[in-house]
């Protein structure tokens, strides 16, 4: 019996990792890719630093049901930390490598650590000056060297309830103020094999592992159940150890698939359309009209002439393109945000399908997933077996099923607030079409989401820039589902230059994390005010209204 075909009620996941990894004894698990060298370590090495992990877990005094905190980027070292640290009862708390201090030591007074592991003095010693800053106790933090050279623990993994929490993972509420997200085992029982049954549907039985690599840090949810996924599997998994040279990794890797984000998958496609324009030609010209001829195509109304543009576009410029993008690519998996049509659409044509997957932490990741034979651009696709799907009054999306977290940590009111009834609420704005697959809309709420895929509350930042900005009078952040962060600045105020706004703009952007940065900024006559529609009675934005009041105009800055 293949992991695929067990039935989820029936399944430990943490037991099934660690017999898959025994099994896969001297055969690469888990390969981290430094530029263009592979390093791997088989499932024996890996099986070998969950022990000396364990063991230095034991010294420092974890117990079952203890948060242990992971601030580390990603490595075969963080993935060690994550088994040990599980097989030791306790909870994971997955940090972000690249987060705020400051927002990392609101983590840390909130889920009270017993321990937190750390790849490098440099990240434990921020995280330490940050909590001195905020007058809160020091927590013990032991860095990865140290963990890696202690005595090893070989005892089988210590036994976990299905209702025990397994891993607390931050994101950010509505507020912007962050919420640990518990899953418990049953949450993750429930996913990974329906996870790796996804990735058999489509792949089908071949005669070696899977390449998959993985570039996203693994302490967001969907990562954390790629990981698993694999190792549940048996499979080997691919790491990136430098997003600023991912395009070499990229190619060093020669994956069969990934996960990926809409910002890198539209960043391709932009970035190959440039450099057929700067080259010009034949080439150039002929994957134009060869993408005209696919449109065409699509909608029923290719004639000949357009049919043998296509395939002679396919032949000579579509196929290479897909060499350049990766020679063994079969597929890509996307999520965390809306993907463009047009960008599922690209890729298509060059020869890979793209399959949609759409949740939220809270879900365990995934709520819906595009199945082969399935797919509609646009659209992120069918629901997941057991989980239940509908749209309430407001437009709202509401779940329900064995995927749903089991409470926000130490906020049982926001828990209250996020599910009632047994359904969880999204905060996304969706259809569903007559056969049940998915089209996201947009946000109920004010939280931006861009193509990064991180949570972002606008009103903190507009403030902010208003306060460094004294002569504009009102200010609006938009980005959801965009590639990067732009502020709108209404009104024709005489002593409120360009160099003014970008200059405050930069002070905003001074002390915050990369997502959060404000990229460019659109300037607007029109004030927002009650008559026109743009502020409410009380005046508070419309922010829908606004952003399609200037749609043309947003589209614009972001087409540039």
């Amino acid at each position: 019996m293949t992991p695929e075909s067990k039935n989820f009620l029936e399944t430990n996941f943490l037991e099934t990792i660690f017999t898959a990894t025994t099994a896969a004894a001297d055969s690469p698990l888990v390969i981290e890719i430094h530029g263009k060298a592979q390093r791997p370590t088989t499932a024996a090495q890996l099986l070998e630093h969950v022990a000396r992990a364990r063991g230095a877990l034991r010294s420092a005094g974890v117990k079952p049901g203890d948060r242990v905190a992971v601030l580390a980027p990603n490595s075969s070292r963080w993935v060690a930390a994550d088994l040990a640290i599980l097989a030791e009862g306790a909870i994971v708390v997955p940090l972000y490598s690249r987060q705020d201090p400051k927002e990392l030591a609101v983590m840390i007074l909130d889920c009270a650590p017993t321990l937190v592991l750390a790849s490098d003095a440099t990240l434990g010693d921020a995280l330490t000056a940050a909590l001195t800053a905020a007058s809160l106790e020091p927590v013990p933090i032991a860095l990865f060297d140290q963990v890696f050279a202690a005595e090893p623990v070989t005892a089988a993994p210590h036994a976990i309830g299905p209702e025990d929490p397994v891993t607390i993972i931050y994101t950010s509420g509505t507020s912007g103020e962050p919420k640990g997200v518990v899953l418990t085992r049953a949450n993750v029982d429930y996913m990974v094999p329906q996870t790796a049954a996804a990735v058999h549907e489509i792949t089908g039985t071949r005669g070696a592992p899977d390449r998959v690599f993985h570039f996203l840090p693994l302490c967001f949810a969907g990562s954390r159940v790629m990981l698993w996924t694999q190792l549940y599997r048996g499979n080997p998994i691919l790491l990136s150890t430098d997003l600023l040279n991912l395009a070499q990794e990229m190619g060093t890797a020669d994956a069969h698939y990934f996960l990926n984000v809409p910002a890198l998958l539209e960043r391709i496609r932009v970035g190959v359309g440039a450099k057929l324009r700067a080259r010009g030609g034949i080439a150039a010209a002929l994957y134009l009209r060869g993408q005209d001829a696919f449109k065409k195509q699509r909608a029923g109304t290719a004639g000949l002439v357009d049919r043998l543009t296509l395939a002679l576009a396919r032949k000579l410029v579509f196929s290479a393109i897909k060499q350049q993008v990766g020679p063994s690519l079969e597929f890509l998996i996307c999520g965390s945000a809306a993907l463009a049509e047009e960008t599922q659409w690209w890729f298509e044509l060059i020869g890979v399908r793209v399959y949609q997957v759409y949740g939220l932490t809270e879900t365990t990741a995934i709520v819906t997933m595009d199945k082969p034979g399935q797919i509609e651009p646009g659209h992120v696709g069918h629901a997941l077996r057991g989980c239940e799907l509908k749209i309430d009054p407001e437009g709202e999306l509401l779940v329900r099923g064995p995927n749903i977290f089991s409470g926000y940590w130490n906020r049982p009111e926001a828990t209250a607030e996020a599910i009632r009834d047994g359904w969880f609420h999204t905060g996304d704005r969706c259809d569903l079409t007559a056969t049940g697959n998915l089209k996201i809309l947009g946000r109920v709420k004010n939280i931006l989401v861009p193509e990064s895929g991180h949570n972002i509350a606008p009103e903190p930042i507009e403030q902010k820039f208003l306060d460094h900005c004294p002569a504009a009078a009102q200010c609006m952040l938009v980005g959801h589902a965009r590639p990067y962060l732009t502020l709108i600045v209404p009104g024709e105020v005489s002593d409120l230059s360009d160099a003014d706004i970008q200059a405050a703009i930069d002070r905003v952007n001074g002390d915050v994390p990369h997502y959060r940065k404000i990229k460019t900024f659109l300037r607007v006559p029109e004030a927002f005010t009650i008559e026109n529609g743009l502020l409410t009675a009380n005046q508070k934005l419309r922010r829908r209204v606004v952003e399609d009041h200037h749609k043309a105009a947003i589209d614009r800055v972001y087409a540039s």
